[in-house]
């Protein structure tokens, strides 16, 4: 995988983080990186697209309650973030950890330790999710009835 897509997949896990899941894995790791804040933490809308059978002309399901941040490490390595509602820490700590993540012998130890059982985690629910759904799903067919 390139650096490009193995960054997509780093932040698509932070973005889609439980806060409290993310802390559990970043507090043992005792790391107080120092950095600063060029975009601190802050709340808006973001409109949501849809489309009807996933190729029809799109439309506004609605708005979600986003929290963006930027910091930059003392190294100079920028880390970006946005979450989905309104938690100002983990939108932040999710930055600094893009940012960790961009740093060479930092971003192994935090693949281990965080994004990978993050990831699993996020896994498990996604394939819970799908049984639950699987289980309640109802086919339709038609009998044709002979001449």
């Amino acid at each position: 995988m390139d650096a490009l897509q193995t960054r997509r997949r780093w932040m698509s896990v932070l973005a889609h983080s439980q806060p409290q899941e993310l802390l559990e894995h970043w507090q043992p790791l005792n790391l107080s990186p120092t950095f600063e804040p060029i975009r601190p933490p802050e709340t808006g809308l973001t409109q949501l697209q849809g489309r009807m059978g996933g190729t029809g002309k799109r439309f506004v399901m609605g708005d979600m309650t986003v929290t963006r941040a930027v910091i930059q490490l003392a190294s100079g390595v920028y880390g970006y973030s946005y979450v989905r509602g309104r938690d100002k820490d983990h939108a932040e700590l999710c930055a600094v950890l893009d940012a960790l993540l961009q740093v060479a012998g930092m971003d192994e130890l935090l693949h281990k330790r965080v994004i990978a059982p993050l990831a699993a985690r996020q896994q498990a629910r996604r394939e819970a999710r799908a049984r639950q759904v699987a289980s309640s799903r109802v086919d339709f067919f038609t009998l044709v009835r002979g001449e």
